[in-house]
């Protein structure tokens, strides 16, 4: 079987698959043009973000057996059509889970101690103590909202905190235990102190925290964004900053990034983000909350145990 690499991802996902049999192809040099001349030949694609793979595109390769994405969304991809003309969708979300939930938990300790704030403080020649008074975890309400890998990994993480738990995920139940507390939505916008999101992005998604989220929360609460940019509207998160309703913001995603997560793809950047980037109480990262050196060799054996089971199966 013929398997076309898109994207550069970890070794081992080849290595593996070559000692099985598969003929891996290096592609991550084709342009979507040159990727079509081979569009007879390609049984398999691994793929991270760097094409969009529409219904239109898909139909253009009539022996495509699977997809494999490094990673979790399958945002770029016609899942629809997949499903629909039989091929196999494969990810790996189990791989970068524990990379996501330290980068949540990292941003959260830094944003309610304002280390980044007294960092470029004390970088500028300025002591300010009393103006970087910290606000302890313990003792708060920690809604997480979408409780897949990621969601509940993050979850894990909090254990070593005196924290109430709850989270809500409107496709999943009986997931609670002694300590995360399966909830309603209202339930966590009328007690959370910290809302942290770990949803896909979809039709239902996008703009999901928008000015009538904000507005619904009963407290003044910490944003944490770990999952996909378009999910938080910027605006409505500005507006929230302003007015204190929201304290602060974690932000791994952003609204405007390109498809394939490799750069802000606006030359010039609207006002909103303008302002993120003067804001002391918004700590940003550039997609990278899953992309640590442990993760990236856990993604591709991921997908290597779900791509040879399936084989061996067919």
């Amino acid at each position: 079987m013929k398997v076309f690499f898109i994207d550069k991802v970890h070794p081992i996902l080849q290595d593996r698959l070559t000692r099985n049999g598969f003929d891996c192809i290096d592609a991550t040099g084709f342009s979507m043009e040159e990727f079509l001349i081979h569009q007879y030949e390609v049984q398999g694609i691994v793929i991270r973000a760097r094409f969009l793979l529409n219904s239109e595109y898909l139909s253009n390769f009539p022996n495509l057996s699977f997809i494999a994405r490094s990673g979790s969304g399958l945002e770029n991809i016609d899942t629809s059509y997949c499903k629909e003309h039989q091929i196999q969708l494969f990810n790996s979300p189990e791989g970068n889970r524990n990379a996501v939930a330290e980068h949540a938990l990292g941003m959260l300790l830094a944003l309610m101690n304002k280390l980044c704030r007294a960092n470029d403080q004390i970088n500028r020649g300025l002591w300010k103590r009393e103006d970087n008074r910290g606000e302890e975890l313990d003792g708060k309400t920690v809604g997480i909202i979408g409780y897949g890998n990621n969601g509940a990994a993050f979850a894990k993480k909090l254990r070593g905190f005196d924290v109430k738990v709850l989270a809500h995920d409107k496709y999943k139940q009986g997931f609670g235990d002694s300590f995360v507390h399966e909830s309603t939505l209202e339930a966590i916008l009328n007690s959370a102190d910290v809302i942290s999101l770990h949803i896909p992005q979809n039709k239902e998604t996008r703009g999901f925290v928008n000015t009538s989220f904000i507005d619904s929360v009963q407290k003044p609460f910490y944003l944490l964004n770990l999952s996909r940019g378009k999910i938080v509207n910027t605006d409505a998160l500005v507006q929230g900053l302003q007015s204190n309703k929201i304290k602060a913001a974690g932000l791994d995603v952003l609204e405007y990034e390109s498809k394939d997560f490799e750069s802000i793809f606006a030359t010039q950047l609207p006002a909103a983000f303008e302002y993120l980037l003067a804001s002391d109480r918004v700590v940003l990262s550039p997609h990278v909350g899953g992309w640590t050196k442990e993760s990236y060799f856990k993604l591709s054996n991921v997908l290597a145990d779900k791509i040879l089971e399936w084989s061996d199966n067919q």
